[in-house]
């Protein structure tokens, strides 16, 4: 459970760095690195969700 949160807050996080950076910032310099890191977040939630959703669960009731 805290995985797939931890996947929807990389997400979150993507999103806004991602609105930020298309509304405020101006400087090219600047903007290339944020819109790196906000891709590689994605990325990382990407994965992440994958592994939840293909990851069997082991139910532990006898």
């Amino acid at each position: 459970m805290w995985v797939s949160f931890g996947s929807m807050g990389f997400m979150f996080i993507a999103m806004l760095i991602m609105l930020f950076v298309n509304t405020k910032i101006q400087n090219k310099v600047i903007a290339i690195p944020l819109r790196i890191i906000a891709w590689l977040c994605l990325v990382l939630g990407f994965l992440s969700m994958v592994y939840i959703i293909f990851n069997p669960t082991r139910g532990t009731a006898a």
